[in-house]
């Protein structure tokens, strides 16, 4: 990983936080800068369109707030994120072979049978995932304070995908015990 991407990665991680520190000073319209050099950043730096495609969507955002000089849709950055991933999680179970799978043949290219069914279901775990913490982070955005959505949306969602990863992780070993002794 490039020094350019872990910046790119961190910065995304702090957008949250730094939207509603942001609009603690400044107003809605000159918070939609920030949106804006993230989706430029993004886009100059992906190869991949799926990251394109969201830079763009996050421009979209950006431009509303300058119309409109309303916070919302620089609050629902996060739910556009979790579209995209749901998006490109459930276009993998579509045409396979599933993302999760994908990964695992970084590692084990003769992935067996039992391996292609378990990411299989990885892959769908993920996408329920998505559709809960995007719906959450919708209402945090239209419902909650800007304390209460720059908190899930800063820190506790990171929390849950730590805790989906490490729950992931540790089916992951139980299977493949079971795989080796039974």
């Amino acid at each position: 990983m490039t020094v350019r991407k872990l910046l790119l990665g961190v910065l995304a991680l702090c957008y949250p936080v730094a939207i509603y520190f942001g609009l603690q000073h400044w107003s809605p319209r000159a918070m939609a800068l920030v949106l804006v050099a993230l989706a430029l950043v993004r886009a100059l730096t992906s190869r991949q369109a799926a990251w394109r495609l969201l830079a763009v969507a996050a421009a979209v955002l950006a431009a509303i707030v300058a119309v409109s000089d309303h916070a919302l849709p620089l609050k629902l950055y996060p739910v556009l994120v979790n579209s995209v991933m749901l998006g490109l999680f459930g276009w993998s179970l579509r045409y396979p072979p599933s993302l999760v799978e994908r990964l695992a043949r970084l590692r084990e290219p003769g992935l067996p049978p039992a391996g292609v069914a378990y990411t299989r279901r990885v892959t769908q775990a993920w996408c329920v995932f998505f559709v809960c913490n995007g719906a959450l982070s919708a209402v945090t955005a239209v419902f909650a304070s800007d304390r209460v959505w720059a908190l899930y949306n800063g820190g506790v969602a990171y929390a849950l995908i730590g805790a989906m990863f490490a729950g992931e992780w540790l089916v992951r070993q139980r299977v493949m015990a079971r795989g080796r002794h039974g």
